[in-house]
């Protein structure tokens, strides 16, 4: 079993994950519509709502790979993290002062608490190889990501009941239930990160000098190309997996659009989004047995292989029940890519690097969601067929598949501790 470090570092993906599905892909997005920006048409509000999440989206890239760098000069990772995550409980938690009406307060909030939910993940990541050997970095990698399904699930199960049914909780109306939503998501997330706070121990860390602490990581950071470039098998793996997440985002993101183009209802997409909630959290669990048993890699190729399925399948449902299925198939598949990855690219990466390493990790996942949407609305647009355009997905699987293929793991690690010894990072 994991050591109490480790269980307290998974712990955190339990209590962020609740602001991804609640905050995120939940109730943010359809109550920006109906309530916040209700006065605005239907493209308006979709503007804002989209420059507000793309605008978030270049903060984290921007800041990431310096943020990461920052830490690595300093130490402090778990300093960091804590910061960022106070910052998007707090923002999280002010959502429900923002009147009917008042879209741009909401927007910059909810910006803000991305950003902190981003930014804290960062760091994150780059506490993995802290509180897990190496033999067991495919395991703890995966808890986290089956806890996340897990508690995330949970908080928003009884959420949407709440939301449903408001009278059962003593609340007049639904919006007044969406603003506890938030509330509660707020609490859940700061209640249980404390035992990351608590137990996660993390040598160094200095106080701050920003002017030389942030010309250091200006430096750095613009080593870090250098160093990824220096390191073959890390960077082949990177650009393997910016193609193949990109596909795992774009099903992601666009999945609830898709089941709105074939005319299922938005209750039956919440049913589908707890049903790949529930499912991943037993499926990531096992996918991090079958990173220990087989290898990262391999466990990697082979979620590739049932995303390639999922895409073909998906462009021939007729029936809502099928829609069901693609979700339990997505739930199997989705933590586990996700958490092998991360951990394979911790093997992948120079000691004592983490932070500028994982920094760049996530810049590139923050990155992705660029070729898959361009791919399915150019299909559409020239076909005409919806059906068809996620067919265009399976192309972002089958290049990162390839590409993937070439990477030799244990090359990969040689080369990474070799590169710290001659570097002196």
């Amino acid at each position: 079993m994991p050591r109490r470090p480790a269980i307290a570092w998974a712990l955190y993906d339990w209590a962020d994950s609740a602001f991804a599905t609640t905050v995120m892909a939940g109730f943010f997005p359809v109550f920006f519509k109906q309530y916040w920006a209700a006065d605005l048409t239907v493209t308006e509000s979709s503007f804002w709502l989209g420059l507000a999440n793309g605008f978030a989206g270049l903060l984290v890239v921007i800041l990431a790979p310096l943020l990461g760098t920052l830490a690595d000069c300093m130490g402090g990772h778990k300093r960091w993290l804590t910061l960022f995550a106070l910052l998007g409980v707090l923002s999280t938690a002010l959502l429900p002062l923002a009147a009917q009406g008042h879209w741009p307060l909401a927007a910059m909030l909810y910006m803000v608490a991305v950003v902190g939910f981003s930014g804290s993940n960062v760091f994150y990541d780059s506490l993995l190889p802290k509180v897990a050997g190496g033999e067991s970095l495919e395991r703890v990698s995966s808890l986290g990501y089956s806890l996340g399904y897990l508690g995330g699930g949970l908080l928003f199960a009884v959420q949407v009941l709440m939301v449903s049914k408001p009278g059962l909780f003593g609340l007049v109306d639904t919006a007044s239930a969406v603003k506890v939503a938030f509330v509660t998501t707020a609490l859940w997330w700061f209640v249980f990160s404390i035992p990351l706070v608590l137990w996660v121990r993390e040598e160094g860390g200095r106080a701050i000098r920003w002017g030389q602490d942030l010309r250091l990581a200006v430096d750095r950071l613009g080593r870090t190309l250098r160093h990824v470039r220096a390191l073959p098998e890390t960077f082949l793996f990177l650009v393997a997996y910016w193609f193949y997440i990109d596909g795992v985002d774009t099903i992601i993101r666009m999945a609830v659009d898709f089941g709105l183009a074939l005319g299922f209802g938005s209750g039956d997409l919440m049913k589908a989004l707890l049903i790949t909630q529930f499912v991943g959290f037993p499926a990531a669990l096992v996918f991090g047995y079958l990173g220990e048993r087989w290898g990262a890699k391999q466990g990697i190729g082979l979620a590739i292989i049932a995303y390639l399925l999922i895409a073909i399948w998906g462009s021939r449902i007729q029936a809502v029940g099928e829609f069901y299925l693609l979700a339990v198939s997505v739930g199997m598949v989705q933590g586990g890519i996700q958490a092998l990855s991360r951990s394979l690219f911790a093997r992948l990466i120079p000691p004592g690097c983490e932070g500028e390493f994982f920094g760049f990790y996530n810049m590139l996942g923050k990155f992705a969601v660029v070729l898959g949407p361009v791919l399915m609305g150019l299909v559409a647009h020239l076909s005409g067929d919806t059906r068809l355009s996620i067919l265009s997905v399976t192309l972002l699987f089958l290049i990162g598949g390839a590409l993937l293929l070439r990477v030799d793991v244990a090359r990969g690690e040689v080369q990474a501790r070799g590169f710290r010894v001659h570097n002196g990072d």
